[in-house]
């Protein structure tokens, strides 16, 4: 997968498509065959900053990876990929298989935390029953239609839920996730511009305090703690996918120092920066 010299990581409406030429309307749904095909069967690094995609190979092979995560895909694999998240693919020539894309704030307010990146083999039956129910109320509507997608997209959160393990804990009462989530997606949007854990919980309209309590108790982790994965994610993300130095991807991310930023990436991962991208980049 060429993608060395790359200076910024692509963001897509669908891959291959620039944001906004295309609209949605609950989902978008497409065999793997059909857009693997118009690229060779390699789909380079890129993002989606709205979507949760979800693939589902069902005959052929291939290999995703997902940020610095290489895997390879064999016949019922599961591919979940939220936004954010870098991937890539390679596949086969005879790989079949769909790939559903779904508005991410369609999955708010249906009781259960959106799913992480991750790889599923060999438990995928309810997964892939759960996508095949969807689009087909997508492709034929009836009666009550909205109200039948959110019961199918509920299906499918349940499906990935009972294979896919997930990071994030899902203790605390409804008040409390809504708030964290309401915060991670607060990082999501400004981790580049703020890492003060009292700007956001002004824009949440509570305390410093009680932002620290909620993130413990749905997290597991601090306010803080959220804020500095998020950087080092996008961090880690560009020494892998872009030919950045580690002042400008420093600079990108609002380190206007660079022996600052470096000892900061230090302490998170535990080597400097640039050892980090000698690392990954050998493997």
């Amino acid at each position: 997968m060429h993608y060395l010299n790359m200076q910024e990581i692509p963001t897509y409406a669908l891959y291959g498509e620039a944001a906004g030429e295309r609209q949605q309307d609950w989902l978008h749904w497409e065999t793997i065959q059909a857009r693997s095909r118009l690229h060779d069967y390699r789909i380079s690094p890129h993002r989606h900053d709205r979507f949760l995609q979800v693939l589902h190979l069902t005959y052929g092979d291939g290999e995703v990876v997902l940020d610095s995560h290489r895997t390879a895909l064999l016949p019922e694999s599961v591919v979940v990929v939220p936004a954010g998240t870098v991937h890539a693919y390679s596949f086969s020539r005879d790989v079949r298989g769909v790939v559903v894309t779904l508005i991410e704030r369609d999955l708010e307010g249906l009781g259960l935390p959106r799913p992480e990146a991750a790889v599923v083999t060999g438990e995928c039956s309810q997964i892939g029953a759960a996508l095949q129910r969807l689009i087909e109320e997508a492709d034929r509507p009836g009666v009550a239609h909205d109200v039948a997608m959110r019961a199918h997209l509920m299906l499918l959160l349940v499906a990935l839920r009972r294979v896919v393990r997930s990071d994030v804990p899902t203790q605390g009462g409804v008040r409390s996730r809504q708030i964290a989530h309401a915060f991670r997606d607060l990082v999501e949007h400004r981790f580049r511009q703020t890492r003060r854990v009292s700007d956001y919980a002004a824009d949440l309209g509570v305390s410093h305090t009680h932002l620290n309590r909620v993130c413990r108790e749905v997290f597991g982790q601090a306010a803080l703690a959220v804020i500095e994965q998020r950087i080092a994610v996008e961090a880690r993300r560009q020494l892998l996918f872009t030919t950045l130095t580690i002042k400008q991807i420093g600079a990108q991310l609002g380190y206007d120092d660079p022996a600052y930023f470096t000892r900061y990436m230090t302490r998170l991962f535990g080597v400097s920066p640039a050892h980090l991208r000698r690392q990954i980049l050998k493997r």
